[in-house]
Order: C-alpha cells, then sequence, then structure tokens
C-alpha cells in the first residue's frame, strides 16, 4: 500500500504498478465473457419452456456499424468481444420475457447465447446474432427464420 492509502497492483515487466482499477476492469471483462459462453449450455438443458420462430440476422462489432463511436458497446452497456455467445432482440422479445442475460438455445447453432442487447424499436419478431469481427460469416448468415427457445425464469 503506498502511503495515500492507495493499494499496489503487481509489478509488470517495467517495474511500474498495475492500477487496481485496470486488474479491476480486467476481471470483469473475464466474467462477462465466461458467462456468454456455451461453458455454461448444460445447466439450461431441459429447461426452455418458451418456443416461438423468429427472423434472424446477424451483427459485428467492426468500426462503421451502429451507432456512437465505440461499436463494441451493447445497448445495455455490456462490452462484447468476439467469441461470446449474444444476441441482441426485438422490443416485443423483451416483453415477453426475453430480459437481459436470458438463456436462448437457437436452433441451427451450438450452445447456449445470451440476450445481451435490444434492437431499434421498430423491429419485431427478431433476433440479431453477434458475430464478432466475422463479417463474412454475418453476411453468410444474411436473414433466416429460425426456431429459437428460452427460459425466462432462468435468466442471467
Amino acid at each position: 500500500m503506498y502511503a495515500s492509502g492507495q493499494i499496489k497492483g503487481p509489478r509488470v515487466k517495467s517495474g511500474l504498478r498495475t492500477p487496481l482499477s485496470t486488474l479491476c476492469a480486467v476481471a470483469l471483462a473475464a466474467l462477462l465473457t465466461m458467462l456468454a459462453t456455451p461453458v455454461l449450455a448444460e445447466r439450461f438443458e431441459g429447461r426452455f419452456s418458451e418456443r416461438l420462430t423468429v427472423t434472424a440476422t446477424a451483427f459485428n462489432s467492426l468500426h462503421g456499424q451502429g451507432a456512437g463511436d465505440d461499436h463494441t458497446v451493447a445497448a445495455w452497456g455490456d462490452v462484447l468481444k468476439p467469441g461470446m455467445h449474444v444476441i441482441a432482440v426485438s422490443r416485443d422479445l423483451i416483453e415477453r420475457g426475453m430480459v437481459y442475460g436470458t438463456a436462448v438455445r437457437i436452433e441451427g447453432l451450438e450452445g447456449v447465447w445470451y440476450v445481451r442487447d435490444k434492437m431499434h424499436d421498430r423491429w419485431r419478431n427478431k433476433i440479431d446474432i453477434y458475430m464478432g469481427t466475422d463479417l463474412r460469416g454475418a453476411l453468410n448468415w444474411g436473414r433466416r427464420k429460425v426456431t429459437i427457445h428460452w427460459a425466462p425464469e432462468v435468466a442471467e
């Protein structure tokens, strides 16, 4: 601890100490990434009580896509990173119980996906699947009808 009362972070190669706030930010980013990956898929098996066919498109976090300067920040403030299993949902689906953190199965895709973004209120009965920086993958996905399954009672 410094004389000023600040907590010292671990030393880095330069001999300087890493601020504790930076370490906390890195730990939080790692936790959010873990929560939005298929690792927890088995936890939700058999618990997806709701089912609906929706239009699905794909989106990326590339410069020039979305509003604002930082294209990695979702509508609820999550920082999106490639590899996360994240979807954005239309506002009518939020009203149906697909709130922030809801676990979702998408027929045709592996794993569990999580509601971490919401779409403009002009869209209805639609999801947008996050594909990181894979522009070609998003373009190849295009627009298609998919059946989704979710469990509103298991929202994270």
